[in-house]
């Protein structure tokens, strides 16, 4: 089957297949209205592609991190593998790594299975600011603290999901997207895809995925349908009967979000906005619900902190959007919301020729293992290797664009950036990971130039202020989007569900108050 054959094809109108143009319309109006910043939309109804929107510089083309949905390809992994004979939920973990010892016996280990890894009730609780690239992700989840008896309760643990990636590189003796290569991608006509790595090679599994948005429509399209894509069976359909239910039962999820606390299935979160409808879920607002009693999908990429803002606006219009068939349209506005300015020029310009930023090192940053880097805290958060410590910075200024190089580590990288009201795109790489970016420049004011670089298959973007003062000083102010403060305040509302303790979780949201300006502080350079 070619390529092309694989794609889903495309309703001539929402309204053919029962998508109210008029509400995708106000839909759209109302994100750009309230500068929630989707970067993808996409509606699926009936097997057709009913909406497609994309914000530029994101596009059809464009790889996106997946975070938490990753979590679903991981279950989905181990669905084939249980289909296949190649393990059973019910299998202990310490069993399929026997030269590990923990460092304290329990008899939880004997109730720690497949099953409490992927229904996210291990009773297992990480060390979520621990330096990733300095340990051994496996040893540190065997020997991490039990919180309770598996099975009983529900913690959302990433490294939960990590171990069944461990697991299958054991039993199927390949990695993750190896084993799903012909199982999966292939058959969907999905490229190989992208997927940060332990040091062993061992992917994340619970986020590191990148792929595009009609990647997920499709593997989510199979879900609606029993497994199948195109009226072949992709998926073993008794796994997707059971991975889209609630599976755990009558245990309470910590969660104020009536989003959060409807069940969870095989890394599948159940909804309430409709019978029996669900999601893959992932942080900064990556969606892909399914509405079984509609035939219908939403697929959603974003970079929103806040996902009840991101889905209180879907649900504003969703699934009250999904109407009869054949019904009157409006032509839907799918123009975009992330274009830059044109700037002028600077005499400022002329002091940089051939000159270098030398800027100093932020000691407390380096002690947390959190130095600034170009890439957004959203994305080095989440990074085993986090670069960082921007230094040696040159430009070079054209008539239309200027090149910015600057050193992090060991790594050197250059980006074009346009100064004509278009992006310019290239490539860079930090902490050993390649990433395509987009990049502009503009003078705000003869000594105040803004730079914006956003590594285009990620949910953020680096924005750096340089003030160039006198006897050759310069201030550099950093900047992310998503916001460092918004990511601070959706974390410190998660302590209330995460820390039981009432003073203890009070206490923690208070610290965590102070650590923006901390996390990205202003830096002190010189032109030399």
């Amino acid at each position: 089957m070619s390529t092309k054959s694989k794609e889903l094809p495309r309703a001539a109108s929402p309204e053919e297949v029962g998508v109210s143009s008029a509400l995708t319309e106000q839909f759209l109006h109302y994100i750009k209205e309230q500068n929630l910043e989707f970067h993808s939309f996409m509606v699926i109804r009936h097997g057709k592609i009913a909406v497609e929107w994309y914000n530029e510089p994101y596009t059809a083309d464009t790889s996106h991190s997946m975070y938490s949905v990753s979590k679903t390809f991981s279950a989905t992994a181990i669905g084939f593998a249980v289909s296949e004979g190649l393990l059973s939920l019910d299998d202990k973990v310490l069993d399929f790594f026997p030269e590990y010892t923990p460092k304290s016996d329990s008899p939880y280990f004997d109730k720690l299975t497949v099953r409490s890894l992927i229904t996210m009730t291990s009773g297992k609780q990480t060390n979520m600011l621990e330096d990733k690239g300095k340990i051994d992700w496996i040893e540190d989840f065997i020997n991490s603290p039990w919180v309770f008896e598996p099975g009983t309760q529900y913690l959302y643990v990433n490294e939960n999901i990590y171990m069944l990636c461990a697991i299958i590189n054991r039993v199927a003796k390949t990695s993750v997207v190896d084993y799903l290569m012909p199982r999966l991608f292939e058959p969907l006509g999905i490229e190989r895809p992208f997927w940060e790595t332990d040091q062993n090679g061992i992917e994340a599994g619970g986020w590191g995925l990148y792929i595009k948005t009609m990647d997920l429509a499709k593997v989510m399209t199979c879900y609606l349908h029993e497994g199948k894509y195109k009226n072949k069976q992709i998926l073993p359909k008794d796994w997707v009967k059971e991975a889209t239910v609630n599976q755990i039962g009558d245990i309470k999820m910590p969660s104020k979000d009536k989003d959060c606390c409807a069940g969870y299935g095989y890394c599948i979160w159940m909804d309430d906005t409709e019978p029996y409808s669900y999601r893959a879920d992932g942080m900064f607002s990556q969606f892909g619900i399914n509405f079984p009693s509609l035939d219908a999908t939403i697929i959603s990429t974003a970079a929103i902190p806040c996902e009840d803002e991101a889905r209180a606006a879907i649900w504003a219009f969703f699934p009250a959007a999904f109407a009869d068939e054949n019904g009157n349209g409006v032509e839907v506005d799918t123009s975009s919301v992330n274009r830059p300015v044109a700037s002028k020029h600077s005499v400022t310009e002329s002091r940089l020729i051939g000159k270098t930023i030398k800027v100093r090192k932020k000691i407390l940053l380096n002690i947390i293992g959190m130095p600034v880097s170009m890439l957004p805290l959203a994305v080095t958060f989440m990074m085993s290797d986090r670069a960082g410590n921007i230094d040696n910075i040159k430009f070079n200024f054209g008539d239309h664009e200027c090149d910015m190089t600057w050193d992090e580590g060991d790594e050197r990288n250059t980006v074009c950036c346009g100064m004509d009201g278009r992006y310019r795109y290239g490539t860079m790489t930090l902490g050993k990971i390649k990433f395509k970016v987009c990049a502009n420049a503009e003078w705000i004011d003869d000594i105040n130039l803004k730079v914006m670089v956003r590594p285009v298959e990620t949910v953020g973007m680096r924005t750096l202020n340089f003030l160039f003062r006198r006897n050759n000083k310069v201030t550099i102010t950093p900047t992310s989007t998503p916001s460092t403060y918004k990511i601070v305040d959706t974390l410190s509302r998660s302590f209330t569900e995460i820390i039981k303790n009432p003073l203890l979780s009070k206490i923690c949201q208070k610290a965590i108050q102070i650590a923006p300006p901390l996390a990205e502080p202003k830096h002190y350079g010189k032109i030399v």
